[in-house]
């Protein structure tokens, strides 16, 4: 199953990451399509989409239909405060988003925000990224009748999903610097990540591929000696709180 085969890229990217060559990163990448950010601290050879996540499946494919049925049931079944709470999910991509979850006012605290700010930029390189080289279509433009939150896009960018990547990816920052309200943190991503589906904007498989790309980046930027005393700094400035 693709859960199985995300589960198991996360372990291998987690355990040693992938070698590649950088110049394979915008194989097939129209930058028409797609503006991708750079990295600042990460290794574009050890986050190839290629390697690092399993091909979406495509339409037509028994999986994408289940897939398409779940985003169908989940719009259409959702209450009219959860449908609110996915367009206001979709319009939040800001670390503020953890304020309740963490327990801190996170913009008010400068050293964690900007170490915050910077694994959601890291974050949505790598995604962008992938975004290009697999070129998934969204449910809505699957299915032009299913509700959608946002303008919406022409252009084929629905795996791995961004907002997904953002909250996967500084929520396991939190947890790592707030191992405390691990819980309360993760779960505040999770529900993120669903109202993707909510949203109509995602499918599963994409916020599933994202919490791998989330979880990866954080831990690489968390283990990276150039970064130890801006963590420190974090992790002091939460513990005056």
């Amino acid at each position: 199953m693709r859960k199985n085969a995300l589960v198991a890229a996360l372990a291998i990217v987690l355990a040693g990451g992938v070698a590649a060559s950088a110049n394979s990163l915008n194989s097939g990448t129209s930058t028409s399509e797609v503006l991708v950010p750079a990295l600042q601290y990460l290794d574009p050879a050890t986050v190839t989409p290629a390697l690092l996540l399993p091909q979406p499946a495509r339409p037509g494919s028994a999986e994408l239909s289940r897939e398409m049925d779940r985003v169908r049931l989940l719009s259409r079944t959702a209450s009219p405060a959860r449908y609110a709470q996915a367009r206001a999910d979709d319009a939040a991509e800001d670390p503020v988003l953890f304020d309740t979850a963490v327990g801190h006012k996170l913009e008010e605290l400068p050293e964690t925000y900007a170490l915050l700010k910077l694994v959601q930029n890291e974050t949505e390189a790598v995604v962008v990224t992938a975004k290009a080289w697999f070129k998934q279509e969204r449910p809505y433009q699957l299915d032009p009748g299913l509700r959608h939150c946002g303008a919406g896009t022409d252009a084929f960018t629905s795996y791995p999903s961004g907002h997904s990547g953002f909250g996967y990816s500084v929520g396991w920052a939190l947890t790592l610097l707030v191992p405390s309200r691990a819980p309360q943190v993760l779960a505040r991503a999770q529900d993120y990540a669903l109202s993707r589906e909510i949203c109509g904007t995602h499918f599963q498989s994409d916020t599933e591929a994202s919490r791998v790309i989330g979880t990866l980046v954080a831990e690489r930027l968390f283990a990276d000696p150039r970064l130890a005393a801006r963590i420190a700094a974090a992790r002091r400035e939460l513990s005056q709180q």
